[in-house]
């Protein structure tokens, strides 16, 4: 039985911050004497964004266009070898090009439909602009640690504890491993040889540090009670069967550095400078809605914000 009653959720900052562990690798030395350094590779020349790249029916068609095309269309072309992607980008724009003009030729862009659509994609676009613009790129450093600081405040501190245990089927191993531990047996000798928890066999049934609420109820409450060096002197049950539990050490757990959440601390600032310029730009609006069940579902919506 693998540890699958360890809970996957870990408990974090108000931000959801993930802790997401770096594993660096050192450099090994060489016996050899060390290589020159590689000359540095040459700077790519800029593109100029008016260059023509294809002419469609007399019109041009640039890199700045292309560009274009080559981001939109990124998905589509993702399987595609790297120095086929410019050639099949610039190919699907020429072909966008060809069939847009004959979409205008046979009157499509005045269908009311179409107009709508293309008026809903602007407006959205627009969006994306203010977004960007008018939110994004004002974030400050200051404002993200400000905001990192003001969460790391705010969380309260967490204990965490570093426990071993023993799994067995029944509750009469459990008894007769807790009779052994107590007239000295060791503690990792005895999972080595009897848990049924596979990741425990070759550690001594190491669980490593975890925090309240990774572990399935009956295994946190008792492993959390214990004295640091102690076990539990009663067989704990649950659904994965009967466990012995040392606990080795306690310590408050640490919070995640700056660095490792930073990008989650900006994000959290923009999501509220976000909302903060929805609400008020809402406010200044003059919005009507006559469905009075909708405006009612849409208020509801919109204060849960």
């Amino acid at each position: 039985m693998s540890l699958s009653f360890r809970r996957a959720s870990l408990a974090s900052l108000g931000l959801a911050f993930g802790l997401s562990a770096l594993s660096l690798s050192p450099l090994m030395a060489q016996e050899a004497a060390p290589a020159q350094p590689a000359a540095p590779a040459p700077a790519a020349a800029p593109v100029d964004p008016n260059a023509v790249v294809a002419t469609v029916n007399g019109q041009t068609l640039t890199e700045a266009d292309l560009g274009l095309a080559e981001g939109e269309l990124s998905q589509q072309f993702a399987q595609l070898p790297p120095e086929q992607r410019r050639a099949a980008a610039l190919s699907a724009a020429i072909e966008i090009r060809i069939m847009a003009a004959q979409a205008v030729t046979t009157g499509l862009d005045k269908d009311p439909d179409f107009q709508r659509r293309m008026a809903f994609l602007q407006q959205r676009a627009l969006h994306g602009e203010m977004v960007e613009k008018g939110v994004v790129d004002k974030v400050t450093d200051a404002e993200v640690r400000a905001r990192y600081d003001q969460e790391i405040a705010n969380t309260p501190p967490v204990n965490e504890v570093h426990a071993r245990h023993i799994l067995v089927k029944t509750k009469e191993e459990a008894v007769a491993i807790i009779k052994q531990l107590d007239g000295g047996a060791d503690f990792q000798k005895l999972a080595n040889e009897h848990t049924s928890d596979p990741s425990g066999k070759s550690n001594g049934g190491d669980l490593g540090w975890f925090g309240p609420g990774q572990m399935v109820p009956e295994f946190d409450k008792a492993a959390f009670a214990l004295e640091v060096g102690k076990y539990t002197k009663e067989p704990v049950q649950s659904q994965f069967g009967w466990h012995v539990i040392k606990l080795e050490d306690k310590r408050t757990k640490q919070p995640p550095a700056f660095e490792e959440v930073k990008d989650q601390a900006k994000q959290a600032v923009i999501r509220d400078k976000y909302f903060a310029l929805v609400k008020s730009l809402r406010a200044a609006a003059k919005v009507e809605i006559p469905d009075a069940n909708l405006k009612k579902a849409v208020d509801t919506m919109e204060s849960a914000k």
